[in-house]
């Protein structure tokens, strides 16, 4: 029997490529190019993206045999969910996989730039014994976290902070969770209420039309002047150039970000020059186990083109 051909946009985790090709032809894309992948889709049955490029109309046009797309995480904004249904095609993802690896960058973001890590640790390489007597960090111990998005990433960061560190957790979403609001002692608010109060401010939401740059100039300033934001969603969100004035004008304490507009960040950008920055290349979700359970998502596809029902379709 023909095994069927699936397109790796990037490589993943290497245990789970193995036993992919032990039940499909997988190849990799030799580029993100449009028109590239155009000319490599034409007897693709099912296609695995990750971060980058993005699934087109075009692309799904020239896939004649295509009956699924993947995304290895979360967010599906660079597959065209309209013509993928339009055309019959299944989009899955995996959305429970990297929750406790996301979840816990959130929390080391939090404790660095609390206690000043980054800071520190320039300081004794460069001699500067006497740092600690000027970095006086703060605990996190009792402050009260704001969560913008409360969903599977944002109540497993209210668990954390509330178990260890018995952290008041505040939320604003479009759905309420009051089971979640029981078991965490969270509440509910208003977003602007969330950033008045709030000692924390992380965000998980998905990058939409009414996500996008939701954290702007007027937001940043209703933050207490003491507080840090943390963002590990999409870049977007966050209104970077409203953000940089914010930090720079000490509006707020500072910031730990995963995530940019654009990705990679110019190698100019003004955010390498703050020192209340924390910044990461957007891999709060690269731990080895969360890489290998994200790139399960090949079991939904081959249930797709086998006809049966995928665990994670994307609704």
């Amino acid at each position: 029997m023909t095994k069927p051909v699936i397109l790796l946009y990037e490589a993943m985790h290497p245990l789970a490529l193995d036993e992919l090709r032990h039940l499909a032809e997988v190849r990799t894309a030799e580029s993100l190019d449009e028109e590239d992948l155009v000319r490599a889709v034409v007897d693709v049955q099912g296609i695995i993206i990750r971060a980058n490029g993005v699934v087109s109309r075009r692309i799904m046009e020239a896939a004649p045999k295509l009956k699924v797309v993947a995304r290895h995480g979360t967010g599906v904004e660079a597959i065209d969910r309209k013509a993928a249904q339009e055309l019959g095609i299944v989009v899955v993802n995996t959305p429970e996989a990297n929750v406790e690896s996301v979840a816990e960058q959130c929390l080391a973001f939090m404790l660095s730039l609390s206690k000043r890590v980054r800071e520190a640790d320039k300081a004794i390489r460069a001699g500067d014994w006497g740092a600690r007597y000027r970095l006086i960090g703060s605990e996190l111990y009792g402050k009260t976290l704001g969560l913008i998005g409360f969903g599977r990433i944002g109540q497993r960061v209210a668990e954390m902070a509330h178990v260890a560190f018995a952290m008041q957790v505040v939320y604003y979403d479009l759905v309420s969770y009051p089971d979640a609001e029981e078991k965490l002692k969270a509440r509910a608010v208003p977003l602007e209420d969330l950033l008045a109060i709030s000692d924390y401010v992380s965000v998980h939401v998905p990058l939409l039309p009414s996500t996008r740059a939701m954290i702007n100039t007027q937001m940043l300033e209703t933050m207490k002047p003491s507080a840090y934001l943390i963002n590990t969603s999409r870049g977007p969100v966050v209104d970077q150039g409203a953000l940089v004035k914010a930090l720079e004008k000490g509006l707020i304490a500072g910031a730990g970000l995963d995530v940019f507009e654009p990705e990679p960040l110019p190698a100019d950008h003004p955010l390498y020059q703050l020192e209340n920055v924390i910044l990461s290349p957007h891999m709060a979700g690269h731990t080895d186990e969360a890489l290998y359970r994200m790139a399960q998502v090949y079991k939904d596809v081959i249930a797709v083109i086998e006809g049966r029902d995928p665990v994670y379709p994307v609704l």
